[in-house]
């Protein structure tokens, strides 16, 4: 769940006037400035297609076609999924191979990484659409150029060490352990094999102090209360500990509907989900919740109407079966706020 606290970090740079919404992402990262968009045969962008959906008289996409890029990727494009960096999860090969060969998540340091990167094609014209992806990761590394010091440090300094935050960082503390991973991939929960965290490829993020690569989207690790402590600084519109970390009207911008504008569920803010009232309508929680996941089955939600914040931390790859996989948010959220809305919302 590294994408909301790298979100907020960018928003504080930009209270200090360090970087801006409308910035050019090349004015950071010019190894950037020749990326070219990977369309189809017949030129449709990639992240305008849903892959999956059936479709029987679509044609292949592979191989695709690299085109150059006519707009220009800002900041404001990485905050929304809206820039074209994607995962190694497209369903099209060709696209996933070229990534997972360059195996991002090994990259020596974040110069590496941007190396990688530049010669990588982009998943649309950024602007356009909204397709998730490595956007919160770049996000980082334009912090990083800004401000000539590691996302690490950064995270530190502004939000950690005066927060007084304990149990949230990039490097795994000496003496403490991770959780092993898992994955329910065979509808049985077994220990993850090599490869099979698969959002880069092969390879996830290591946590070693040593390898000096902090992915922003990605690549933070946390304890239960260590995370929750931050989310309560959203909860509390920017303040924890008695320091204020961001402006009241800076969290209303990024609780603000941003994409998904029509989407019964509810909206993005900068990739915060605000819930409708389908999730009151069919119990799985409330409207108005702040909503965000992350990697390996991690899920949070911050509940401003009550005033608390749930979190979810687990080292378990998607169950893929209906019941138990991808809603399984949503059910234990659900169980919890049964009986707030039967008492709540009576007719």
């Amino acid at each position: 769940m590294s994408k909301i606290v790298t979100i907020c970090l960018a928003l504080d740079l930009m209270e200090d006037g360090i970087i801006s919404l409308n910035d050019s992402v090349i004015k950071y990262i010019p190894e950037f400035s020749d990326l070219k968009v990977a369309v189809t045969q017949d030129s449709l962008e990639i992240a305008s297609i849903n892959w999956y959906e059936d479709d029987s008289s679509r044609k292949e996409p592979c191989p695709i076609k690299y085109v150059e890029n006519d707009s220009v990727m800002t900041i404001v494009h990485l905050l929304n999924h809206q820039a074209g960096f994607y995962y190694s999860t497209t369903n099209l090969g060709c696209l996933d191979s070229a990534i997972a060969e360059k195996n991002v998540a090994t990259a020596e340091n974040s110069q590496d990484l941007i190396n990688k990167l530049a010669v990588l094609p982009i998943c649309q014209h950024p602007g356009s659409y909204y397709y998730y992806g490595m956007n919160t990761t770049v996000l980082g590394l334009v912090c990083e150029r800004a401000t000539g010091k590691t996302l690490a440090e950064l995270v530190k300094e502004r939000i950690t060490d005066p927060m007084k935050i304990e149990g949230l960082a990039y490097d795994l503390p000496e003496g403490a352990t991770m959780l092993p991973r898992f994955s329910g991939k065979d509808s049985i929960l077994r220990t993850a094999e090599l490869g099979e965290l698969d959002i880069f490829g092969q390879d996830v993020p290591d946590y070693r102090p040593e390898h000096q690569l902090y992915l922003g989207g990605e690549g933070m690790i946390a304890t239960a209360n260590g995370y929750s402590d931050f989310l309560r600084m959203l909860l509390n519109k920017g303040t924890l500990n008695g320091y204020r970390f961001l402006e009241e009207t800076t969290i209303d911008d990024l609780t603000s509907p941003q994409t998904q504008l029509n989407n019964s569920y509810g909206y993005n803010g900068y990739n915060l989900w605000v819930s409708g009232k389908t999730y009151l309508d069919r119990g799985i929680g409330d409207e108005g919740l702040w909503i965000g996941g992350g990697y390996e089955g991690t899920h949070f939600w911050i509940d401003t109407k009550r005033g608390f914040v749930g979190t979810i931390i687990t080292q378990i790859f998607w169950v893929y079966d209906g019941a138990y996989g991808y809603s399984k948010d949503n059910r234990i959220r659900g169980a919890i706020y049964e009986p707030w809305t039967k008492m709540e919302y009576k007719d």
